[in-house]
């Protein structure tokens, strides 16, 4: 259509008709909405907006390009090829786009910020100091109250903030660490501790080129619940009500 448009076609009966897929069934609106006083200089904008978006499409892709090709030829602390390859021939951004809400692009900018040698983080504890994900409590006395975490780097942080709060929304481990934290401490440092998660997974991905990702399941707090802690807690909650509870355990009568 804004082709159409630039070429001199006017009418909003014709256009409309050269919509497509989901946009035809509101052929109506698309009339009303191509009404206008669309002249000649909105047709020389337009056409220059265009050429503006396919030239930065074109760089775009090149940068694209440019960048997996970077990544391929980093050293692999593993010694199974370029990339921090391994796992069967799995790319390390193939094997970090296997954790929830990071995609190949947060990928990129996590390799281009941590680099694929963990050997300078002896551990994933020390990674997640580094990046400033790590609490920080101030003591006065008696008295301890938390810090902030820090600056880090500003480049990472930002990726495992957008991967954080994608994960967040996912029936998965890392989802359900989100709503179990978020009542008591709140969005920003419910989203912190899940990109810290995030991180650890990282550093033990990033260590092991043979080490894949595997979900442990949004239940997975659940199936390590103490059953008696859990019931004496639920006991206590229906006392404190006023209720006064008789627990009759339940035998199992199957052959």
């Amino acid at each position: 259509m804004l082709d159409a448009l630039i070429a001199g076609q006017r009418d909003p009966k014709v256009l409309a008709e050269m919509a497509r897929a989901r946009m035809r069934t509101k052929k109506d609106a698309l009339i009303e909405a191509l009404t206008g006083n669309f002249e000649e200089h909105h047709a020389r904008l337009t056409a220059l907006l265009l050429k503006t978006i396919d030239h930065l499409t074109e760089q775009i892709d090149d940068l694209s390009t440019a960048i997996e090709q970077a990544i391929s030829e980093l050293p692999d602390p593993g010694g199974g090829g370029g990339g921090g390859g391994g796992g069967g021939g799995t790319s390390l951004v193939e094997r970090l786009d296997e954790i929830p809400g990071i995609g190949p692009a947060i990928a990129q900018v996590i390799i281009a910020e941590l680099g694929t040698d963990m050997s300078v983080f002896p551990t994933a504890d020390h990674l997640a100091s580094w990046a400033k994900l790590c609490p920080r409590t101030i003591q006065s006395g008696a008295r301890s109250s938390a810090g902030k975490t820090g600056k880090g780097n500003a480049w990472l942080k930002r990726a495992l903030g957008e991967a954080a709060m994608s994960a967040a929304k996912t029936d998965t481990f890392l989802g359900a660490r989100y709503r179990r934290l978020v009542k008591r401490k709140g969005h920003a440092k419910a989203l912190v501790t899940v990109a810290r998660s995030m991180l650890v997974i990282i550093w033990h991905l990033t260590d092991n080129p043979e080490a894949r990702f595997e979900d442990l399941g949004s239940d997975h707090h659940q199936r390590l619940s103490d059953p008696a802690r859990k019931t004496r807690d639920l006991v206590h909650q229906l006392e404190r009500l006023g209720h006064q509870v008789t627990l009759t355990p339940v035998t199992d009568t199957a052959a």
